[in-house]
């Protein structure tokens, strides 16, 4: 159905107001009415059906059912009001503040004050009122009053014994004029007397429930996202036992005579540093090849005693005529060898120097 319910209570029937928003206006399409013995009357109401199928609804009550006290306060911010309204009415009520639903709307600017109409119903009745509506399957978003708006809209800056009188003996409205001046406490109400413990929660109770819907969704994408890390780690690990069972196999096949296969990786490091080691001896310094080069570096009179090469050390040992033959000696190895460096050099007892030379082969 939709649409909004607006309950109109009067002091001897209920009438309900179907309303539809059109455009920026308010739009009654059907009319419910059943008697009642009395506004605060508590009984059933026989209204013949519920109200679950519409979107929202709202309540007006009767003056009858209202209490009032006009007061004078230097500030017109409705929330401010609201916050001393029970200190301010604490004495000029029968019964105490606590025990009232409180409400203001400002009449007017007098003399730098301002003059507010303070509206309160006994929480016990309004209580009453809004279970006979549960029982309908009605929430009342806001509680005003058709009858207030009328009897403060004529004339808000009249005198307060204006006032109290038209409080006191209303205008009555009625048929379409009273269902007009319901439409518009739909849009802009003049009071809301559903406050502190009889506020309208609906919204919250909705809020919360999507709340907890949400924090339910986020844990199933929380959990689907916990899944799919799992499912990657297992198809992770059974893609590295694969890795490795191919490693070990390979490795058994290049190393048959190996039994025990702890770390395929290092055992195969080991072995490349080995088969390095091994191209290093065969990458070395060839003893032909150095030969010749040294046949071709060597000064008349020099005389190799010793030669040895090692991998990469060389070691030179001989007799020449003189130091400078040494030192020649030396800058003619450099031509293909590194680290040349004279490591010995001394006279021998026939007159020669003795040295030795040691040298790295160069690399390629």
């Amino acid at each position: 159905m939709g649409g909004i319910a607006f309950f109109d209570l009067t002091e001897g029937e209920l009438f309900v107001y179907i309303v539809e928003k059109k455009g920026r206006n308010y739009v009654s399409t059907d009319r419910i009415s059943a008697p009642l013995r009395a506004a605060s009357d508590d009984g059933p109401i026989g209204i013949g059906r519920t109200f679950e199928d519409v979107e929202e609804s709202y309540l007006s009550l009767p003056l009858t059912l209202l209490n009032f006290r006009i007061i004078e306060l230097p500030f017109s911010e409705q929330e401010r009001i609201r916050e001393v309204l029970p200190f301010e009415l604490n004495g000029l009520m029968l019964k105490e503040p606590e025990g009232a639903v409180l409400d203001a709307c400002v009449l007017g600017k007098d003399n730098g004050t301002y003059k507010v109409l303070v509206v309160y119903v006994l929480r016990d009745v309004l209580k009453g009122v809004l279970e006979r509506l549960r029982a309908l399957k009605a929430d009342p978003r806001i509680v005003t009053s058709v009858e207030l708006a009328e009897a403060i809209g004529m004339d808000p800056s009249a005198s307060e014994e204006a006032i109290t009188e038209r409080l006191l003996n209303p205008n009555v409205l009625a048929g379409e004029d009273r269902i007009r001046a319901a439409t518009k406490q739909i849009g802009e109400p003049t009071i809301n007397l559903r406050r502190g413990d009889v506020s309208f929660t609906a919204d919250n109770e909705k809020l919360r429930r999507r709340v907890r819907l949400t924090v339910i969704l986020a844990g199933f994408v929380f959990l689907i996202f916990l899944s799919d890390m799992a499912l990657q780690i297992i198809s992770t690990r059974k893609e590295i036992f694969a890795v490795r069972e191919e490693m070990r196999k390979t490795y058994s096949s290049l190393f048959p005579q190996e039994k025990k296969v702890t770390n395929e990786l290092y055992q195969m490091k080991s072995h490349l540093k080995e088969l390095d080691d091994k191209e290093r001896v065969l990458l070395g310094i060839s003893p032909l090849e150095f030969y010749l080069e040294l046949t071709r570096v060597s000064r008349p009179g020099t005389n190799f005693t010793e030669i040895t090469i090692d991998k990469e050390r060389v070691l030179l040992k001989g007799e020449c005529p003189s130091l400078s033959d040494v030192q020649q000696i030396k800058s003619n190895l450099e031509g293909f060898l590194t680290d040349v460096n004279i490591s010995q050099a001394k006279p021998s007892s026939s007159n020669k120097v003795v040295f030795s030379i040691t040298a790295k082969r160069r690399k390629l």
